[in-house]
């Protein structure tokens, strides 16, 4: 497709592949939760593979490609679960993890070249009494740059919103295609056309993150004799500003067996809720879930099982971790990403958990969006047709329910009610005017738009 040999030859001293096992694994992520998405991106491929150290080699790597018309795609630790990586044309798969050094760390304030794993960023900041606000619950293999290009929800949730909210990013470093390709530094709001972009607006090189004090978290799973109580625990808890928390994730009682290491904790046909929680806060916490008629079945330092490989840390259930941990059983299930209205949440919940309970297994996170707290959710779906998914967004959209839908490929189509504000298309305009960098994943970018 283009000419690979006579690009390496340019690009000599910098740390590149063409084993074509090597390049199958980092043109890849979790795209295949989604039958939909794995029909159309199984077998696409990059033709290089180019692992950076510094600014510099990515500006190199990126002049070379914008000369010869070469596409490149950006990935970190490739957890994402929408295809953002999966090159669709080919080119130059750029990989950034070997660019993972934390910089700084001043005023709660981390700025980190963007390839590094967010357990080793958090482990460097705790260190220095302070962790992440944020993390997904793919945190001990996801990498920052990641989690600001293409994910943003996860861990922290509960307390700090998303990666969408003024303040939770402070600002990004950003190597763009202009004729010549440059570094931006980025500050504030005018970081947001490269939030949750998927690298077709830049390639992030550092990131500056807002902190929280550090905390000693324990995990607690607690059970429930149905779904409804569960919930309405997790509500109280969410509005419970006395007690310090971390996360809040229910779950209905299709999906607790599929829980190794809690499976056998968790009473049959109890639903179950998984909270992160803080050691003062654990007492307030077993008295809550004691009205509604929930009981502790099990509880762990939340800090030292993220750091022990043998042992799950209670996040690794929660987010899209649980659709993980089905599809280890089951490969018939696919997923959705869904919102709850703020006001009369659990209506909402159980208008659709009832009709659809043998195909749609409910599982919901506690969540901020603007300062409100609701629901969101990432149900598990038996998964029959693409039209039977369609009939049931449908449903869930007819009872108010937003939809971030994670079975198509570009930003628009998927972003919903996460889409980060800003004018990204306009940025994109500026920065790849020639429309190189992950081509394919912005709808609205248009091959006109690269011709003038």
């Amino acid at each position: 497709m283009h000419d690979i040999p006579a690009l390496a030859a340019e690009l000599d001293g910098i740390e590149l592949a063409t084993d074509r096992a090597l390049l199958r694994q980092k043109s890849r992520d979790f795209y295949w939760y989604s039958p939909i998405l794995k029909e159309r991106l199984d077998g696409k491929s990059a033709e290089l593979l180019a692992r950076p150290k510094n600014e510099d080699e990515v500006l190199r790597i990126l002049t070379a490609c914008r000369v010869r018309r070469v596409p490149v795609t950006v990935r970190g630790g490739g957890t994402g679960n929408y295809g953002q990586c999966v090159p669709l044309d080919g080119g130059v798969v750029l990989d950034m993890t070997a660019m993972s050094a934390p910089i700084a760390l001043k005023d709660g304030v981390v700025e980190v070249e963007c390839g590094a794993k967010m357990i080793d960023l958090d482990l460097w900041c705790r260190e220095r009494g302070w962790e992440l606000k944020l993390w997904p619950s793919t945190k001990r293999t996801a990498t920052i740059g990641g989690f600001v290009a293409g994910g943003g929800a996860g861990v922290g949730g509960i307390s700090h919103g998303t990666m969408r909210e003024r303040g939770n990013l402070i600002g990004a470093r950003v190597a763009t295609m202009q004729d010549p390709p440059r570094v931006l530094d980025l500050e504030g709001l005018a970081a947001n056309p490269v939030n949750r972009t998927y690298g077709t607006t830049g390639v992030l090189t550092r990131i500056r993150v807002p902190l929280a004090p550090a905390q000693a978290w324990r995990d607690v799973a607690i059970a429930f004799p149905d779904f409804v109580p569960a919930s309405r625990f997790a509500l109280d808890l969410s509005f419970a500003d006395g007690i310090p928390k971390k996360m809040c994730a229910v779950f209905d009682s299709q999906l607790p067996p599929f829980f190794k290491g809690l499976a056998d904790a968790v009473p049959a046909g109890n639903a179950l809720v998984l909270a992160m929680v803080t050691p003062a806060g654990l007492g307030p916490l077993a008295e809550l879930a004691a009205e509604h008629g929930g009981r502790i079945v099990a509880e762990q330092d939340a800090v030292a099982a993220e750091r022990d490989p043998d042992a799950t840390p209670f996040y690794e259930y929660c987010w899209n971790h649980t659709t993980l941990q089905v599809l280890k059983k089951d490969r018939g299930v696919s997923y959705l990403q869904c919102r709850f209205p703020f006001e009369d949440t659990l209506k909402a919940v159980e208008a659709v958990r009832i009709p659809f309970r043998d195909e749609v297994w409910m599982h919901t996170e506690c969540v901020r969006f603007g300062g409100r707290l609701t629901m969101s959710a990432l149900p598990v779906i038996r998964w029959t047709s693409a039209e039977r998914l369609y009939e049931i967004i449908a449903a869930f959209e007819a009872q108010g329910i937003g939809i971030a839908n994670p079975h198509v490929l570009t930003i628009e189509e998927g972003s919903g009610y996460r889409r980060v504000p800003g004018d990204q298309l306009g940025f994109k305009r500026m920065a790849d005017p020639l429309g190189l960098l992950n081509p394919g994943k912005m709808r609205d970018f248009t091959m006109e738009d690269a011709a003038a």
